[in-house]
């Protein structure tokens, strides 16, 4: 199949690999490349992308993948199907897909940047049955696991609610490092504890080095990334009156986070911005 793929990023980039891998014809855009990657073909433009088939949007915000979904598709083909990747919220998702030239449906995923590269993360659908059908066959080319939730927008609908998890999950085991430290516990030790016991979340395993080293660890999601997909979880739950008083307070941390200058760090740096409110040492 011809397919379109806009937004070559940290996750972009390893997706669209695995789809040329797979047997597509892959034609990327992304202004910040310069050079094709493997079985990729890149184009000068976004609107460039419209002769394909089926297009994939991995941008950063909901401001770019409307302009990419209402102008740089604006001369596809009546049957075209564009699936927003991104993680943009679900209003928008249904305001493309009411308003869009193309059919909209929308595919988020969870998982790390290393999981996009082994093509096991994990995609949350909305779509008709029947889109659903028809995409399936590309998304498993990407990721391990593809769930259909329901009509366009549910996928990011379910987005939102597991990264409001996450960064619950996050500032717990933050807090439970604080509070083993202020025991006496060495953190090392803490943290096998913490990964063999009934809060051992699989999160919990593979965050341990981002936790302890994280000057050595790596980005697997920054906290920028998450503050922006927190912040479209509180919008969701204003707009149908709910209460949410974990996850504000997770945001509160992001936040001072990123007032921190630790942005572009990975989102276990929530424990440095909770040491530096406390007037701790910062690690």
């Amino acid at each position: 199949m011809l397919i379109g793929f806009a937004g070559l990023g940290r996750m972009g980039l390893p997706m669209a690999t695995h789809l040329a891998r797979a047997g597509h014809t892959v034609l990327g855009h992304d202004p910040g490349l310069d050079r094709a990657p493997e079985g990729v073909t890149l184009m000068p433009s976004a609107a460039a992308l419209a002769e394909a088939q089926l297009t994939i949007s991995m941008l950063p915000n909901g401001a770019t993948t409307r302009d990419f979904v209402l102008t740089g598709l604006a001369d596809t083909a009546t049957d075209h199907l564009h699936v927003v990747m991104g993680t943009v919220g679900p209003a928008l998702v249904r305001q493309l897909a009411a308003d869009a030239r193309v059919d909209v449906i929308d595919a988020p995923v969870s998982g790390s940047v290393s999981m996009a590269e082994a093509a096991s993360i994990t995609t949350m659908v909305g779509a008709s049955p029947e889109q659903f059908e028809r995409v399936r066959p590309v998304l498993a080319a990407m990721t391990a696991a593809q769930y259909h939730c329901g009509t366009a927008g549910s996928g990011s609908a379910a987005k939102l609610a597991v990264n409001a998890v996450l960064a619950a999950l996050s500032q717990g085991v933050a807090e439970g490092l604080l509070l083993a430290e202020a025991g006496g516990l060495d953190l090392r030790t803490f943290y096998g504890v913490l990964r063999n016991s009934a809060a051992g979340a699989p999160y919990v395993g593979y965050k341990e080095e981002a936790f302890l080293a994280p000057d050595t660890a790596g980005v697997a999601a920054p906290v920028s990334l998450i503050r922006k997909d927190l912040a479209l979880a509180l919008d969701l739950a204003r707009a149908h009156r709910l209460s949410l008083p974990v996850s504000e307070t997770a945001f509160e941390l992001l936040d001072a986070a990123v007032d921190a200058g630790l942005g572009q760090e990975d989102m276990a740096r929530v424990l440095t911005a909770l040491r530096l409110r406390v007037g701790s040492r910062s690690v």
